[in-house]
């Protein structure tokens, strides 16, 4: 399948018929009538207007367009409703535990029309055909889904980067927008390996997603001055609007990894221009899709905390558009733009009632009436999880050349949930072998590599994760092709790990050898073709089991995944062992 129908084309026929349409020497396919509609480019609400499509596109928004409706025209009276653009979640991934159709009929109900996400996961464990495969699963779809092509930036020498010839194969694609987020620690430490992309890039004239987490005003600088043209990790007002001045898109973040959001509206009292700041997700989960806290509910809270609601609309839709230079045809309701409309009975409540995309009707009265197309993705995307053979205990054993009684290590120690920090002990050694004592809190965390170098591992130690008994493992660790995980006991780590290779990718708790919880996910290794609900309901169950076993965290398997991720400080894990993030520089577990 390619990507053909992105957008529709505008034929000079279809500008001929849109005009005759606008000028009413021909009927509309639909006709909205009497609506209070917002207008996004001028920030006003102006009543009982019209809007006129033909096909997928706006031919005409007048006060009077019943002068095309025709005998075949269908007509939406919007008497006391407001009418505004489609909803755009500029920023979030998709690759995470659910599929495309699935996720459609929350999107579609909370009125999103276009969801642009990123591609990073697939590429480290299916190279550019898995890539070019999760594209075409978003094809001819209910909803508009555009990506952006994989930066790669991974603490992992093997998925590390992308070749010059995947970006030309990825941006050559129109549903490819630009770049996706490369993290700027990694951009100023290592330029020769990540600035050849963002140049490529600049050449396709598409955008640079940034990710400046952390980035004090001169590392800032000299990142922006790379081109990236947005950022979604500012935390409040300040980080905010220190970005805004340098004509950065910031995308306010409101979603199931972090919920930025208010404190991020106070960017209000400084009376700047928002025109350049957008809302986003950065992705949602099962639970909060199942729970309804997608982009409708954002723009009730961006409203609720202080925005107005033609302010909220705008950085959901037009500001979006113009972030990803598609404003000519997206973002507003104009002649000439796609037809995307959510009709809502209060806009401070948004509550989507009738949603358009493309000129079609796809969400009535509570349910979605143009349904998803499934996608048979490839035995190759279907098998990602290669390890040569079974793991045992001994796997996990973490041996000392040194004859001494003891050695000093470093370890990885979650300061929060996400946050973790390197710290150093000296722990026992006995017959080679380094054995950390049940009572300094200490689990063993490894990484296995499924793709690259199949089997390869890491093992290292890791503190305040909080398990106590069995191992928890995932094939969905952030930046890298490698299975991420932890234990208080050899033997499950193993159970655990060998358990996802029969999955073909999931997430696995085990204790004293028995699966206590599960969740298959063999799209990749990261995805589940279930229904969200049900994923929703295994993702409580697993973290249930946790809790039971004594981690605490809101979300222990995002805590489990994020420990490969290059993203977030400080000390992480990989299967060529610790990296900090600091300095970049890969670690043994001995400290010399």
């Amino acid at each position: 399948m390619t990507n053909q129908n992105t957008f529709p084309v505008k034929t000079t026929d279809v500008m001929q018929t849109l005009m005759r349409v606008a000028l009413g020497e021909e009927p509309a396919d639909l006709a909205v009538l009497n609506a209070d509609l917002v207008n996004v480019y001028t920030g006003e609400i102006q009543k009982n207007m019209g809007v006129a499509v033909k096909g997928p596109w706006i031919a005409r928004v007048a006060a009077e367009v019943g002068d095309t409706v025709g005998p075949a025209t269908r007509v939406i009276d919007a008497s006391g409703r407001t009418l505004v653009p489609g909803l755009i979640d500029g920023h979030t991934h998709l690759a995470w535990v659910y599929t495309a159709a699935a996720f459609i009929p929350f999107a579609a109900g909370a009125g999103v029309t276009t969801v642009v996400t990123e591609t990073i996961e697939p590429f480290p464990v299916a190279g550019i055909a898995g890539v070019q495969d999760f594209l075409d699963s978003f094809q001819n779809q209910p909803i508009r889904i555009l990506a952006t092509a994989p930066a790669m930036v991974s603490i992992s020498s093997t998925a590390r980067g992308i070749s010059p010839d995947d970006v030309d194969r990825l941006m050559q694609r129109t549903d490819i927008l630009g770049l996706g987020e490369s993290y700027w620690q990694e951009v100023l430490q290592e330029p020769e390996t990540y600035l050849p992309a963002l140049q490529q890039t600049h050449r396709w004239g598409k955008v640079i997603e940034g990710h400046t987490a952390g980035a004090s005003e001169k590392k800032l600088a000299a990142y922006v001055a790379a081109g990236v043209t947005s950022c979604h990790e500012p935390i409040d007002a300040e980080q905010v609007l220190a970005r805004l001045r340098l004509g950065v898109h910031v995308m306010a973040r409101e979603g199931s990894i972090r919920r930025d959001l208010e404190a991020i509206s106070r960017i209000r009292r400084s009376g700047v221009d928002l025109r350049r700041m957008i809302l986003a997700s950065d992705g949602i989960s099962p639970q909060d899709l199942v729970q309804g806290k997608y982009m409708d509910f954002v723009v009730r809270k961006a409203v609720a905390c202080g925005f107005t609601p033609i302010e909220a609309v705008q950085m959901a839709s037009l500001n979006v558009a113009e972030h990803f230079r598609l404003d000519g045809i997206l973002g507003g309701l104009a002649p000439g733009r796609l037809a995307d409309m959510v009709l809502v009975p209060d806009l401070a409540e948004f509550r989507p009632e009738t949603v358009v995309c493309n000129g079609e009707i796809i969400w009535e009265s509570g349910r979605l009436v143009k349904a998803p197309r499934p996608h048979a993705f490839s035995a190759e995307s279907l098998n990602t999880v290669r390890l040569p053979r079974r793991l045992a205990a001994s796997d996990f054993s973490i041996r000392s050349r040194s004859k001494a009684a003891s050695a000093r290590v470093r370890i990885i120690e979650m300061v929060t949930d996400l946050v973790t920090a390197e710290r150093h002990l000296d722990l026992p050694i006995s017959n080679g072998e380094l054995k950390p004592g049940a009572s300094d809190g200490l689990c063993k965390i490894a990484a296995v590599d499924r793709a690259h170098s199949p089997g390869k591992l890491f093992t290292g130690l890791i503190k305040g994760f909080g398990l106590t008994r069995g191992a928890v493992a995932c094939s969905a660790a952030w930046d890298t092709s490698d299975i991420v995980v932890v234990g208080a006991a050899e033997a499950d780590m193993a159970c655990a790990v060998n358990r996802i290779t029969d999955l073909q990718g999931g997430a696995v708790l085990c204790e004293n050898g028995r699966v206590l919880a599960e969740i298959a996910m063999p799209i990749f290794g990261i995805a589940s073709d279930l229904p969200v609900a049900t994923l929703a309901a295994q993702l409580e169950e697993l973290k249930s089991a946790l809790q039971h076993l004594g981690v605490a965290f809101p979300d222990p398997l995002l805590s489990l995944i994020t420990l490969t991720g290059a993203a977030i400080p400080y000390l992480r894990i990989c299967e060529e062992g610790l990296v900090n993030l600091k300095d970049g520089r890969t670690l043994g577990i001995f400290v010399s």
